[in-house]
């Protein structure tokens, strides 16, 4: 982008696209909602200061690529899509409606913008590192930039690709794991020990910092860093909140799997500062 947003402009963006991921659990019925809301951050901070794409042309060779392998959390990832011109807003209302564009999780070419058919975790990061090589060969400058979830670094997949990436010097590859300490049945610490995470993946060869996962500046300047002068891949540990934004959802993991109600829609809306949505009716099985 020619001129980057204010600070404050990328924290209204952020904002504004949690509400509209809360408005789309809401209005389509359809869970993890607190996924979604603890990695708007990084998509921000990437959407509008970090990478260069055109929505104009959503398949140039030359663009950015960015790879959400946490597919659950898509209406994230949706929402920036609609936000940024890639498609138009009105599709946001169809979501995860039956012959709609947008799956509940990205599916193949469902949309201008979408890459990788993701949400089964562990295959968003060898298929970010097969880019990125593609890349070097060919050769082109692109990067290549991928959000993992916390639990997603169980997946023996991921190591694999760890291990690869530095011995293939793709410094124009980056994550960013979206560190929000739960998995579906509980604390990630307690389903597999994860800590120390950046210690770990500096051990596979990456060069590895730790930031505020919600710290939009932090997370900019974090993004400066591609590629990396050291000749490493990037891994960006961002420490954040399941449920960011508001506070009845906020380190709640209840909110994996719960739908909001109309009324908390609204309450969530207050809090963030946007006015009241407007809401269509619900889809059967989610609350009025």
């Amino acid at each position: 982008m020619s001129t980057l947003p204010s600070l404050a402009e990328l924290q209204g963006i952020s904002a504004e696209l949690r509400g509209q991921v809360i408005k789309m659990s809401h209005q389509a019925g359809t869970p993890h909602l607190g996924s979604s809301l603890s990695c708007i951050d990084l998509l921000t901070a990437a959407y509008w200061t970090a990478l260069r794409i055109d929505p104009e042309k959503p398949h140039d060779p030359n663009r950015d690529r960015f790879i959400l392998s946490k597919g659950h959390a898509a209406p994230a990832l949706y929402s920036v899509l609609a936000k940024r011109g890639f498609f138009s807003p009105d599709w946001l209302d169809t979501f995860a409606t039956h012959g709609a564009e947008l799956a509940e999780q990205p599916s193949p070419n469902c949309a201008p913008g979408v890459e990788l058919a993701t949400g089964s975790l562990g295959h968003g990061l060898p298929v970010a590192l097969g880019l990125a090589l593609a890349a070097k060969i060919q050769p082109r400058d692109y990067r290549v930039l991928v959000v993992l979830s916390d639990g997603e670094c169980n997946e023996g997949s991921v190591w694999e690709a760890a291990l690869l990436a530095p011995a293939l010097k793709l410094n124009h590859l980056a994550i960013m794991v979206d560190f929000n300490k739960w998995q579906a049945t509980g604390r990630s610490e307690e389903v597999t020990s994860l800590t120390p995470l950046r210690a770990k993946w500096e051990a596979f060869g990456w060069h590895a910092v730790e930031v505020d996962g919600h710290d939009l500046a932090a997370l900019t300047e974090a993004l400066r860093e591609v590629p990396h002068p050291s000749g490493k891949p990037l891994a960006i540990i961002a420490h954040t909140i399941k449920g960011k934004g508001v506070s009845f959802m906020e380190d709640d993991n209840n909110w994996h799997y719960r739908i909001p109600k109309r009324d908390e829609v609204n309450k969530a809306f207050a809090e963030l500062g946007l006015p009241a949505p407007q809401l269509a009716a619900a889809k059967s099985g989610s609350a009025s």
